[in-house]
């Protein structure tokens, strides 16, 4: 990775922090976007204190405008740019017949189109660095989840867009990488959003059991390094991807028996 060029969306926190930290550790030069200003300075700052050369960009990759000025702002400072890592996501929690519209939207705004704006505008310096763009998916992209279905169609959704553009872009020696992380702690789950459209404000899972957004992030950084196709982590993600491709009823009532004791005040 070294003098390398990593634009990371979503770089403020979980492991869009951790593989900044990973990718510069290995000497790259990064670049972060995030919405929270707060936030990106500190990402920012752990940079700095590691002798990485950095930019940290506000932006919303959910708006089109933010997501080419990311791209452009990426280049303009670093002359290139060599691997795209679309990782800003937002999750949900409630029921379909419960969520408000809105909230479908609001996840399929920021975690598929946001990935569609930054990698259209990106893909041009991307193809002449034959380098890599990675979508941070999820086990729910292999496996639809109940109380999530705006995430996992969301990430549906992102698998569809990336597997296409891999095999567009096999003749132009580009790396595409689809990486599901499975169950991580983060804060993603913190800030998910309620069947209004609210913060949920809590973890529902044991965030001290999950693989750390540190594991995940080097795991990452090899997956680029050696341009793997798809990266699946965590034995409960390999299991759960394997079931629901070989023995898909049972993943049905597996998956729903697991959600019934972690969501016991949804009436599944």
């Amino acid at each position: 990775m070294k003098d390398n060029v990593v634009l990371i969306t979503g770089g403020t926190s979980g492991i869009g922090r951790a593989t900044a930290l990973a990718f510069g550790r290995a000497g790259a030069r990064v670049a972060i976007t995030g919405r929270d200003e707060a936030r990106l300075q500190d990402t920012a700052r752990e940079l700095a204190s590691l002798g990485v050369a950095h930019l940290a960009i506000r932006a919303d990759v959910g708006v089109e405008a933010d997501s080419e000025r990311a791209v452009q702002e990426t280049v303009a400072t670093f002359g290139r740019l060599d691997v795209l890592i679309n990782n800003a996501g937002i999750s949900m929690r409630a029921l379909f017949r419960d969520a408000d519209l809105d909230v479908i939207r609001r996840l399929m705004q920021t975690n598929f189109f946001g990935t569609v704006y930054t990698t259209k505008f990106a893909l041009p310096h991307i193809t002449q660095a034959k380098g890599s763009i990675v979508g941070i998916s999820s086990i729910a992209g292999y496996r639809g989840l109940p109380g999530r279905t705006g995430y996992s169609a969301s990430k549906f959704a992102m698998h569809g867009f990336l597997e296409a553009l891999r095999t567009e872009l096999l003749p132009q020696g580009v790396h595409v990488l689809l990486a599901c992380p499975g169950f991580t702690a983060s804060n993603i789950r913190n800030v998910a959003l309620a069947a209004n459209g609210s913060a949920q404000g809590e973890s529902p899972r044991n965030e001290q059991q999950m693989m750390s957004s540190e594991e995940v992030a080097e795991h990452l950084l090899r997956a680029v390094q050696q341009r793997r196709r798809d990266l699946v982590l965590t034995s409960q993600g390999k299991l759960t991807v394997f079931l629901n491709k070989w023995l898909p009823g049972l993943a049905d009532k597996l998956v729903l028996n697991h959600f019934r004791k972690e969501e016991p005040d949804f009436t599944l």
